[in-house]
Formats: C-alpha cells, structure tokens, sequence
C-alpha cells in the first residue's frame, strides 16, 4: 500500500493540490534536499476545507524567548476546548537573523505545527515557516514557563443586516394579538394592516415585537 497517496487523501479538497506550493530545503545534517510547505499554504488550505474555521494563537514572554501556542478550530463557532489540533512552540532571538521577531516567528511556528497536527501537511518532510539549520518543530521545553493568558478568539465581526434583511426578520416574529394567535406579523400585515400599526402603537420599541411592528409600518411609510 502506497502510505503517500493515504496521506494526500488526508483534508483533500477538490481542486486543490498543495504540491506545487511546497518548497525545497536543505537537511544541513544529511544535505538531502526536501519538500516544505510554508504556512501561508497552510492556512490556505485550511480556509478552502473549513470556510469557517478559526485559528487561535497567543504568544507570551519567557526567559529570552517567546512562547506561543496555537490551536485550529473547524468552526468559529466551536468551544475553546473543542479543537481540531494544538501546537506549542518557543523561539527566542538570532544574532545572525536580527530583522526576525521571536514572537512573530514562535507564533508562526506554533500555527505551522497545529494545522501540520491537524493533518495539513503531513505528506511533507517539513510544514512550516522555520529555519532548518537552527531549530526544529516540536513543543517547548519543559524549562519553558506555559501560556498564562486566556486563548485569543478571533471571531468574525458581525454583518450589518440590509434593510430587506431586517424587515424579513420583523416578519417572522408572532403577532402578540390574541385574534390573529399563532401568526407572524407579516402574515397579519396581509390580513389587517392596522393591527400592526396598533401593536408599533401598544409595544415599546425595547420589546422585540414592539420593534418588529415599529419597523414594518416604518418601513411601509417609507416605501409608501
């Protein structure tokens, strides 16, 4: 059995092939040249196989490093402990490669090695943006103090609703009126319009069908 094409079926998404965005490096230990797949392909991937995954990642001081750790979630929506894959990484200053930030670059490394955890990547030697000849992906050392602030969210900021969207919204909430029990205020608005401007009238715009009513006749006026 072929293990690389089992890998390759490992988060497949149709149309896409990361192949051609890996890269090669050179193993200083053996020579042997190798394949790379850099993390902005990573997190490409990811976006095409979870549109609405969310990655994690928080980076904190150590004894002259920076600790990060990350984690990948399916959905934004998904608990902070329901994660797909976690990753921990600590990187601290190069004198040879000052213009690198070690928190930038721990942070990088961390999110390289969860979404590679999480099964992207795992057809090559190497996921991630690193330096082959000063440090390897792993978890930090046990000498390395653990992340003590909360897990950054990075949840999507909300949509502004359109007007239409708003008004579709106000036509679905159940008229309060005892007479017309059991439908929504656009199916009343059908049947009576005063009605719904007698519950606008009734109804504080704090209570969400007082709102709702307020809207429709608003909006009716407007498009009178």
């Amino acid at each position: 059995m072929d293990n690389s094409n089992i890998l390759n079926k490992i988060n497949a998404v149709e149309g896409f092939d990361p192949t051609p965005y890996a890269v090669d490096y050179t193993d200083l230990n053996t020579g042997e040249t190798r394949k790379r797949l850099p993390v902005m392909a990573q997190i490409a991937w990811f976006r095409l196989k979870y549109p609405e995954g969310r990655i994690s990642v928080q980076a904190t001081p150590g004894k002259d490093c920076f600790v990060a750790t990350a984690r990948v979630y399916p959905s934004y929506k998904d608990p902070a402990e329901y994660f797909l894959a976690e990753a921990t990484a600590s990187r601290g200053y190069l004198e040879d490669k000052p213009s690198v930030s070690p928190r930038e670059w721990a942070q990088t490394a961390a999110v390289g090695i969860a979404l590679r955890n999480a099964g992207f990547g795992l057809q090559f030697s190497m996921a991630g943006d690193e330096f082959p000849d000063t440090v390897s992906e792993g978890v930090t050392t046990t000498n390395m103090p653990a992340p003590t602030e909360p897990y950054a969210v990075e949840e999507p900021a909300p949509r502004e609703l359109t007007q239409e969207e708003k008004l579709e919204q106000a036509m679905k909430v159940p008229c309060p009126i005892t007479k017309f029990k059991g439908k929504t205020l656009g199916e009343v608005l059908q049947l009576d319009p005063g009605a719904i401007k007698w519950v606008a009238e009734k109804f504080p715009a704090t209570e969400k069908v007082g709102a709702a009513a307020q809207f429709i006749r608003d909006f009716a006026l407007q498009s009178a």
